[in-house]
């Protein structure tokens, strides 16, 4: 079971991540999604394609592009659909 957490709460929480670069891709019905607010950041990868990112905001504490997902993501990349990985400060174990 993967956990990702942050400012002392569980972002989200699966034993069905996929690992991918090192990261762990949760799906999205693992996510606590009353933490997450959209941000307007995006980046390009050369074999994923375009990222999106998440704002993080626990008891006032605001962790800015922590999380990241892939909306269309490239065939290479179809596994990682409807999920989010975290980094800036995230702890995954």
């Amino acid at each position: 079971m993967a956990k990702a957490m942050w400012n002392g709460a569980v972002l989200a929480e699966s034993d069905e991540t996929v690992l991918m670069e090192g990261n762990h891709y949760f799906p999205n019905h693992s996510v606590n999604w009353d933490y997450f607010q959209e941000s307007s950041r995006h980046t390009t990868c050369a074999w994923k394609g375009v990222a999106s990112y998440y704002t993080i905001t626990v008891d006032g504490k605001v962790n800015q592009n922590a999380a990241w997902y892939y909306p269309t993501p490239s065939p290479a990349a179809a596994q990682i659909r409807d999920r989010v990985a975290f980094w800036s400060g995230v702890k995954v174990e």
